[in-house]
């Protein structure tokens, strides 16, 4: 029997909404296959694979597999002044806008934004500390989501590794002693490097040294803090910082305490679009911006206007503009009466976490509702889809990461998997 036509099999997946050369696609892989009747599963999986608005119900604020913190940011159809200085005339910079903001909400003299927290490590590394001695302790050596890996990023930007302490236990005398070489003169150390040891914690005997201590060193102190919490005293948040807070390292403390430049996340605890961010002194920020690998590693402008609409919400003290920190922050019985009036499933407390390597271990009181069995296949299915997860056999859909304008969304997707 003679196999249809690509162009006939295409046609019939009109409704699928894809552009016609992805149906083509789809059709031509079917009939090569010799089931042209699974044109339609294939075009329905391409459309899948496309970026697409989805509904958390997982409880991760943070859930890198979603894109992490959900920005609220929208863009008009228009040219924006990125490198061009209003008031002269002549070509501006676009370290004028978001930086220059999250450098003030930070307390730093300066800041500079690229595209990602690995860059904004790798591009310090390489300004500052090129063919020179950087030290860092065993215990911080992390490899986080994805296979980054602290060593692996001091490899690519020419620093030379020069580990301290052992994994569990870092003294001050470690430092010390890697700084003077034998004849007890000065090693060409460039920089001291202290990371936030991110998604893992190590816990009973141990010793670390904290960041004032590091300062006296000599060499200047950077810290790459991952997570990008601004301000440990939250002062955008009416309430103060909640209790799952509490020992997060801060930009403003640890600015304050004397670290040269800190680097964090932008899309973590900042709560703003992926990005990574330098702050601190202004010499040590003007040398990063002024390295080759800079340009290359600079972000555009959607994810510069996205960060300035939140560095501009920290400004205000205006935590409910940010998704994260409204989410992070809604009471336990605001969510056990949005559980209630779903109307579907059954309401239960829940535990929420922050996600994406920030607060590694504890929890956040939450509540949303149960179903029986695992039904999240036909959860992804809805359109939007929603996300959830499944514990002891059954389905939770935690309300903490759905916005209440979702909760509609959710209780028609759970109708659906119980009718």
């Amino acid at each position: 029997m003679r196999p249809p036509s690509v162009d006939a099999v295409a046609r019939e997946l009109a409704d699928v909404g894809l552009p016609h050369p992805l149906l083509v696609h789809a059709a031509r892989a079917a009939i090569a296959a010799g089931d042209p009747s699974s044109a339609r599963q294939r075009a329905e999986r391409l459309r899948l694979d496309l970026l697409q608005p989805v509904v958390n119900a997982t409880g991760v604020l943070l859930h890198t597999n979603l894109g992490r913190a959900p920005v609220a940011h929208t863009q008009q159809p228009t040219y924006t002044n990125v490198e061009l200085d209003l008031a002269t005339g002549r070509r501006g910079s676009r370290r004028r806008n978001a930086a220059t903001l999250l450098a003030r909400a930070a307390g730093a003299e300066a800041a500079l934004v690229v595209n990602n927290g690995a860059a904004a490590v790798l591009l310090v590394l390489a300004a500052l500390a090129h063919d020179r001695d950087v030290l860092v302790s065993r215990g911080e050596l992390v490899e986080i989501g994805g296979g980054f890996r602290v060593p692996d990023v001091m490899i690519q930007s020419g620093a030379r590794l020069v580990e301290v302490g052992t994994t569990n236990r870092t003294h001050r005398r470690d430092y010390e002693r890697a700084l003077s070489d034998e004849s007890g003169s000065s090693s060409d150390v460039a920089v001291v490097l202290k990371v936030h040891q991110s998604n893992y914690r190590i816990v009973g005997f141990t010793a670390t040294v904290d960041v004032g201590e590091l300062t006296t060193l000599g060499p200047p102190l950077v810290v790459d803090l991952g997570s990008g919490l601004l301000d440990a005293s939250t002062p955008w948040l009416a309430g103060g910082p909640p209790a799952w807070l509490a020992n997060e390292p801060a930009a403003r403390q640890t600015i304050e305490a004397g670290a040269a430049l800190v680097t964090f996340s932008g899309d973590k605890l900042l709560g703003g679009p992926q990005a990574g961010i330098v702050a601190g002194a202004a010499d040590l920020v003007e040398a990063c911006a002024n390295h080759p690998l800079a340009r290359a590693l600079r972000p555009g402008a959607l994810v510069l206007g996205a960060l300035q609409e939140t560095a501009l919400a920290y400004l205000r003290r205006d935590g409910d503009a940010i998704p994260f920190w409204r989410m992070a922050t809604v009471p336990v019985d605001a969510l056990r009466r949005r559980a209630e009036a779903l109307g579907v499933g059954e309401p239960v407390d829940t535990v929420a976490i922050a996600g994406a390597g920030s607060l590694p271990g504890l929890d956040i009181p939450s509540a949303g509702i149960a179903v029986d069995g695992d039904v999240t296949d036909t959860l992804r299915a809805h359109d939007p889809p929603v996300i959830a997860r499944t514990r002891d056999d059954r389905t939770l859909l935690d309300l903490r990461t759905v916005d209440p304008a979702d909760d509609l969304v959710v209780a028609k997707a759970v109708s659906k998997c119980t009718s």
